[in-house]
């Protein structure tokens, strides 16, 4: 057992790109929060508070790299290929830049930017408003969802003066 283990490092160590991605690989998993705690704290009957009360800001930064492609975060970063979510929640549906050009599918919704109506268009934008350009398919895991809207909420210093109405289902 000893000498396979030594060939394999051996074979790891002529290689240090490897060596230095598997050492970052390991490290990122022993530090990692993948929800399974907070998961198995809340049980399959969790309504959308309950997630939202174990919510994790900080991981939900980590996840929103993924919307990092497509969205800015940073007050006055401006639009990419969709619009800036720096303070988008507590303002009206398709409201957050002036100079992105909203679909009428989003523009119709309607509604404001809440917590909940956040959560139903990061679970199925297509679905919640046919037709939008967003091209992102939804995320089924309720957690990581909050986790998000969590950390949105953090980039969210308005003042809400917008006032809630409900959105189209």
């Amino acid at each position: 057992m000893l000498c396979c283990l030594g060939q394999t490092r051996s074979r790891i160590l002529r290689r240090p790109a490897r060596a230095v991605a598997l050492a970052l690989a390991l490290l990122a998993s022993a530090c990692s929060d993948d929800g399974r705690e907070r998961r198995r704290a809340l049980g399959e009957t969790s309504t959308f508070d309950d997630v939202m009360r174990v919510a994790d800001a900080e991981r939900g930064g980590r996840l929103f790299g993924q919307c990092a492609a497509c969205h800015t975060i940073s007050p006055g970063a401006g639009d990419r290929n969709g619009p800036g979510l720096y303070d988008v929640l507590g303002k009206p549906v398709a409201s957050n830049s002036r100079r992105y050009g909203y679909t009428g599918a989003l523009r119709s919704l309607g509604g404001v930017w809440t917590p909940e109506l956040m959560d139903l268009w990061l679970s199925a934008p297509a679905k919640l408003a046919p037709g939008t350009s967003m091209s992102f398919r939804g995320l089924p895991d309720a957690l990581d969802r909050a986790d998000i809207i969590a950390y949105l909420l953090t980039q969210s210093p308005g003042d809400g003066d917008a006032e809630p109405r409900p959105a189209r289902p």
